[in-house]
């Protein structure tokens, strides 16, 4: 079990979102949490809200990173939980997209994970308790859907990186863990990312719109996010999965490639 009470946790994107609502679960189990985010005002507030450490990052540059770890260790000696969440969430089709959008989105939603692994990893081996990494991923991972392409490469990525650290923990037999956080939809403001963009990043994107039966699932508030991250991290859970009720979206998914194997099987 990992303890948030007592643990010092860092959380990116924390100033709104889901990142906000996993900062308001871990301060109510007792964890002294650093909020990590682009926006300066918005953290501002944020932190004076809830009472924390707000630090500003760029997760897509490595160097900004590193800083964010070094000043952790600065303010509380150490870290124990790590949760790489910063992401941004527009909407482009595959042949519009220019090399600059795809480098803006993988900057923030893969390279901004890899950066915080890259960074903090280190530093939760030195632990003597060991510590925890989350890193916020989505159901287009496992169900990618028209129109977020890039979006779902770079959560794809992130997915296979979590289960091949938590593989490769488990095999050192490390006191460090590794949760993927798999969100469904969930009322944040990331259909408004582009706002955290600059001029030449991004070309093609445009916000993305839940429509047809997205528009009609369930959502669900931050907060709820939060609790279900807690849980996953007390418990060492290597998935924290917010909408159970959408298996058959990556059963559905996963038939096909069933069947291509089945197919090619039986083939002459």
């Amino acid at each position: 079990m990992t303890a948030l009470d007592g643990s010092v946790s860092v959380i990116t994107g924390g100033a709104s979102g889901i990142g906000r609502g996993i900062a308001e679960e871990f301060v109510s189990r007792g964890s002294t949490v650093v909020i990590a985010d682009v926006e300066v005002e918005r953290l501002r507030t944020t932190a004076a809200e809830l009472g924390v450490e707000g630090i500003q990052v760029d997760v897509s540059d490595a160097e900004s990173v590193e800083n964010l770890a070094a000043r952790i260790e600065d303010l509380y000696g150490h870290v124990d939980i790590v949760v790489n969440n910063a992401g941004v969430g527009p909407q482009a089709r595959i042949a519009d997209l220019s090399l600059a959008d795809w480098q803006w989105l993988l900057g923030v939603n893969l390279f901004g994970v890899i950066n915080g692994v890259h960074s903090f990893l280190p530093r939760l081996q030195k632990n003597a308790a060991g510590g925890h990494i989350v890193n916020t991923s989505s159901m287009s991972a496992y169900s990618p859907l028209a129109g977020l392409g890039a979006y779902a490469v770079a959560k794809s990525g992130v997915a296979a990186l979590t289960e091949v650290l938590a593989a490769e923990l488990a095999a050192d037999e490390s006191n460090i863990h590794a949760t993927l956080l798999v969100p469904g939809s969930v009322r944040t403001g990331i259909a408004n990312s582009l706002r955290n963009k600059t001029p030449g990043q991004a070309t093609a994107f445009t916000e993305f719109a839940p429509s047809g039966s997205l528009a009609n699932i369930h959502w669900l508030e931050p907060r709820d996010v939060g609790r279900i991250t807690a849980r996953a991290v007390e418990d060492n859970l290597l998935y924290a999965i917010t909408h159970p009720e959408q298996l058959g979206r990556v059963e559905a998914h996963n038939a096909g490639v069933v069947d291509a194997f089945e197919w090619w099987a039986s083939a002459e």
